[in-house]
């Protein structure tokens, strides 16, 4: 699979954690190089109330490069949650650049939070994002059973939701499916190790429920046919890669599959969003 062509399609990455520190010394770069690949539009994500307030300078610095950014706090961080946490994040989520409330959910695999905490967290922003009529940036991992149900008691109070960076099995799928639920797509499709049971779901997505986001600078594609500048970091101009993959499995046209996963992130914003 050659590189595809950069003025063939517009792209949008909605998963970017553009204020890790792995792009201090480059981010206008980075934008520069995604302008280049044809990535239009990136959605910044917020893990927490300082990296959601970075990614809402760095939309405010860079007005015209297609920026957005989301604002929550990451089940990671879920032992801080407090009333002054969701006040600021109420507040984060009124400014206009902040498109959806997240990250959030449950992460059950690394417990870097007790489970307890996250719940609490994760039903309090879901409490605000349905009380600001905001869409949400969600993530799970090895809490299907536990999350689901969360999720099924807010979605009718939701405007729209993202499972971001989807990695799990055939049931979690279909059952975020039938909560109307958008499906983040990463490179993690890209890895010949992890991503098989991921290539074989990928057909089963139906196309206006589709995303694609690189996790940048997590998740590299691991079959990219030369290693990027910076060995091991993701970067948004190679999410023409990982949709030329999406589309070869799904046996679409690259073009198509640019235009109707564009047309789905507006859907899942539900809002207009210049481009770069």
């Amino acid at each position: 699979m050659s590189m595809p062509d950069p003025s063939a399609c517009e792209w949008a990455d909605i998963g970017v954690n553009l204020t890790d520190r792995q792009f201090a010394d480059d981010r206008e770069a980075v934008l520069q190089r995604a302008r280049r690949a044809g990535v239009s539009r990136l959605l910044l994500t917020g893990t927490n109330v300082e990296e959601s307030r970075q990614a809402l300078a760095l939309c405010q610095r860079y007005p015209d490069q297609g920026l957005l950014c989301t604002a929550g706090l990451h089940p990671h961080s879920a032992r801080f949650c407090n009333d002054g946490i969701l006040s600021e994040l109420r507040e984060l989520l009124g400014q206009p650049a902040v498109a959806a409330a997240g990250e959030m959910g449950l992460d059950f695999n690394r417990d870097f939070s007790p489970r307890p905490d996250q719940e609490k967290a994760f039903e309090a922003q879901l409490a605000l994002a349905a009380g600001l009529n905001k869409p949400v940036f969600l993530h799970q991992r090895d809490a299907h059973d536990r999350f689901l149900p969360m999720l099924k008691a807010w979605r009718d109070r939701l405007p729209s939701v993202v499972v971001h960076c989807f990695t799990d099995q055939r049931r979690p799928l279909f059952d975020y499916l039938d909560l109307d639920c958008f499906i983040g797509i990463t490179g993690w499709i890209c890895d010949e190790r992890r991503g098989r049971e991921l290539a074989e779901l990928v057909p089963h997505i139906p196309g206006n429920r589709l995303l694609l986001e690189t996790d940048a600078p997590y998740l590299l594609p691991r079959d990219l046919p030369e290693p990027p500048a910076k060995k091991r970091r993701n970067e948004p101009c190679l999410l023409p890669w990982i949709g030329e993959r999406v589309a070869a499995l799904r046996g679409e046209t690259t073009q198509a599959l640019a235009q109707q996963t564009l047309a789905n992130t507006l859907a899942f914003l539900q809002r207009d969003w210049p481009a770069a």
